[in-house]
């Protein structure tokens, strides 16, 4: 599949004037997929063909080797120079009439495309394979240290001339598994979620250390911070495993009182005479006069008494 036809698939000509976020999310599965599916085109053949390449350069010295070695800064899918910078017939390069072959591949191996604009008066002039590889290497350096990369950044260490081609070498390192990621075309950016390794140089060997000492370091205060959380967890469960059992332990104190308090005779009904005793200690409530006189009989009205005065007699009139 060629480039254009694989940023025709991501971005369709009709939608072209839009951002192409939401199309270039999936530019890396569709990039990998498509090149498991190419036939000769799969990474462990490519893997297997860089290799016999490599053992090829054994047999040649000179200019020939030095033409080989130009050759595979080349080859498709080779990202990785260490291993012929340390053949014995390429370390003769360095120091003969070709050794800016020489530093042209120690420059693939450890610099950035800033780096060759630096010595471009004293290396070998790039191909334009060459050059398009030494760009992807240079982009794998600064994804290295960056995930998110600014259009900005790109086009100035890469120095391309606009947003389009520096697209277009982008969706090209995703579709070769250089990097994998996202174009954010809105906020001029690439967001890197991955990317191949490159050779270490020997100047990077103590920055790796410092940085494996520091996440060893972190690791350690982490560790420790679990120990202390685990020891509180244990203390405030053993509290509460003593709390229960005082709770327990007073419960059950408590239902033994009340079972011996229930069985006590004491707390039975009480006798008869007790019951004569205490109403003969409540005084005797007064009597009202008017209740103790017995009820009249309805109908009949009370007598009057009539005395006359100077008699003995009393005369009683009744209705």
């Amino acid at each position: 599949m060629s480039r254009s036809r694989l940023t025709a698939l991501i971005v369709p000509p009709t939608l072209s004037r839009y951002p192409i976020t939401d199309y270039v999310e999936l530019l890396s599965y569709v990039c990998v997929d498509t090149v498991a599916k190419q036939p000769g085109e799969k990474l462990t053949a490519r893997n297997q063909r860089n290799k016999m390449e490599v053992e090829q350069l054994l047999s040649l010295s000179g200019s020939a080797l030095a033409q080989a070695v130009s050759s595979l800064l080349e080859t498709p899918g080779l990202y990785v120079f260490s291993d012929i910078l340390e053949l014995p017939n390429v370390r003769e390069l360095e120091n003969g009439p070709h050794a800016p072959v020489y530093q042209l591949l120690n420059l693939f191996a450890y610099g950035t495309y800033c780096d060759y604009k630096e010595r471009a008066a004293s290396l070998p002039e790039l191909t334009p394979a060459q050059r398009n590889k030494l760009r992807h290497l240079s982009i794998i350096s600064l994804a290295s240290n960056l995930k998110c990369l600014p259009y900005s950044l790109l086009l100035q260490q890469l120095e391309l001339k606009n947003v389009r081609e520096l697209e277009d070498l982008l969706i090209e390192a995703v579709y070769c598994d250089i990097i994998q990621g996202k174009l954010d075309q809105r906020n001029q950016q690439v967001e890197v979620d991955c990317s191949v390794g490159r050779d270490l140089g020997p100047n990077e060997l103590p920055n790796i250390i410092n940085t494996l000492q520091e996440w060893c370091t972190g690791c350690e205060a982490v560790l420790c911070g679990i120990e202390e959380q685990v020891s509180r967890a244990n203390q405030y469960r053993e509290n509460q495993l003593k709390v229960k059992v005082q709770v327990e332990t007073e419960v059950s104190n408590l239902q033994k009182t009340l079972k011996a308090t229930a069985a006590s005779p004491s707390s039975g009904p009480a006798p008869a005479g007790a019951a004569s005793n205490q109403d003969a200690d409540q005084p005797a409530e007064p009597r009202d006069p008017a209740s103790s006189q017995e009820p009249r009989q309805p109908g009949k009205k009370a007598s009057k008494v009539k005395g006359l005065r100077g008699s003995g007699k009393i005369w009683s009139k009744s209705n």
